[in-house]
């Protein structure tokens, strides 16, 4: 592991003269062995920043508004500081929205609790976000760093989202469905997103729980992640990113885990996902505005984890416009009762695009799964189909898939691989799968080429 150091310089004026002063936020840099090349990721490390305990800043247990300032001001603090650690004591802590700076740390003392209000209101003014692939003004995300570099949570307490609210909002009624579509014409004919305000009576479009929007050099490490309203973890057109030794439990509608999302140079290791979607999902932005952005998710490895549940435990798509590439999946557990379709999935349709190569799954270990070891489709549209009409037509590129020693005690099938007649799916390798019940059949494939089974 290599190490240097990150120098911030403050100036403070006093009388005729400036003083200078000094922070040091050191960056460590992570090296990783990958079937492709994968550069070095970058994180930071807070252990010689000076600590700023939220209570110096006024917080008090129960007080949503003094605790929501005083983390407000903490971080303020840190920042100009050069760089530091926002402390949070032992016990619950009420709080609206957190929104990062460059150079701070977010620590969770042991025993801790940030419970995030469910009161839509704690998360306004309206930021610029994303929905299902789509750029827009939303609710802020519980937690939320836009153009931010070198930040971190960290410790061993827990963030947790009230449900109140937001579970009323997993329905989607017609005023909803009406908002998807405003937002998908906007999309579609590259309104300014500055003008794609979605906050309104009736959208309901939940906020994230943790949004990395456009930063670097970000680490997650040792948390407790309990509820979401929406994705848990979304690091969004970001990169330098570890994510290590997280319990994430959050079975609310489209609760995954992690949502990479146009962004690179990732290490999820030594996590425990609980998810009510999937484990990981991995996408690259919706048709128009992915292929604005022209930004891949790549260079994504996750390793040594746990999977209690989620619908997959490696999910590609649907929202993969802007291409995914070279990731790797390696040495994780599926529990026996976890309610999984498939380990891996590749999703999308005619509107997407993009691509999906260099794809790496190994050695892992499940109980039962629903559908498939590996699952393929390319016509997933779900309620979009006849919500909203195709603009402009493009498939997606799907291929160099390999998957190996894999250990799975009963499935439908190895492989359910429905590829597009017109772009088949083309080169994937298994090789050494186990599943000691099949209940259909081994392959179930169409339009795939130079498919090679074990």
């Amino acid at each position: 592991m290599k190490r240097y150091k990150l120098i911030v310089f403050s100036i403070l004026s006093l009388s005729i003269s400036c003083v200078k002063k000094q922070s040091t936020v050191e960056v460590d840099e992570i090296k990783i062995k990958a079937p492709f090349e994968m550069p070095s990721i970058k994180i930071p490390d807070f252990s010689n920043c000076k600590k700023f305990l939220i209570t110096d800043f006024g917080a008090e247990k129960g007080d949503k508004e003094a605790t929501s300032f005083a983390i407000e001001a903490a971080i303020t603090e840190a920042n100009k500081n050069g760089g530091g650690i926002v402390v949070i004591p032992a016990g619950e802590w009420l709080t609206n929205k957190i929104h990062f700076k460059s150079n701070v740390n977010l620590h969770l003392n042991e025993g801790a609790i940030l419970l995030f209000s469910e009161n839509p209101q704690d998360y306004l003014p309206p930021v610029q976000t994303t929905w299902e692939g789509m750029e827009c003004y939303n609710y802020s995300p519980l937690i939320y760093a836009f153009e931010c570099k070198n930040i971190a949570i960290t410790g061993k307490g827990t963030l947790q989202a009230k449900m109140d609210v937001w579970k009323e909002w997993f329905a989607r009624p017609e005023p909803h469905l009406k908002s998807l579509k405003r937002l998908y014409y906007m999309s579609s004919s590259n309104k300014p997103v500055v003008d794609r305000q979605m906050v309104n009576d009736s959208a309901h479009f939940r906020p994230q729980f943790i949004q990395f929007n456009r930063s670097e050099n970000i680490l997650l490490d040792g948390i407790s992640i309990v509820n979401s309203p929406f994705w848990t973890i979304h690091p969004y057109l970001s990169k330098n990113i570890v994510i290590r030794n997280l319990e994430v439990t959050a079975h609310g509608h489209n609760n995954d885990g992690v949502d990479p999302e146009m962004s690179q140079n990732i290490l999820i290791e030594n996590c425990v996902f609980d998810q009510g979607d999937d484990a990981i999902a991995i996408k690259s932005g919706r048709n128009q505005d992915a292929w604005r952005l022209n930004t891949p998710s790549k260079n994504i490895v996750m390793r040594n984890c746990t999977i209690k549940n989620g619908h997959q435990l490696l999910a590609i798509g649907s929202e993969l416009s802007g291409g995914v590439e070279n990731v790797i999946v390696e040495n994780c557990t599926v529990l026996e009762n976890a309610e999984m379709f498939n380990l891996v999935f590749v999703k999308t349709n005619e509107r997407r695009g993009g691509y999906a190569k260099n794809i790496f799954v190994q050695n892992i270990k499940a109980g039962t799964l629903k559908k498939s070891v590996l699952g393929i489709e390319t016509d997933v549209l779900y309620q979009w189909r006849n919500l909203v009409p195709t603009i402009e037509k493009r498939l997606t590129t799907i291929g160099d898939v390999y998957i190996s020693d894999i250990k799975v005690d009963k499935a439908m099938y190895v492989s359910r691989i429905i590829g597009d007649e017109a772009l088949p799916v083309n080169n994937v390798v298994l090789t050494n799968i186990a599943v000691d019940s099949l209940e259909v059949q081994k392959y179930n494939n169409e339009n795939i080429t130079n498919f090679t089974g074990n």
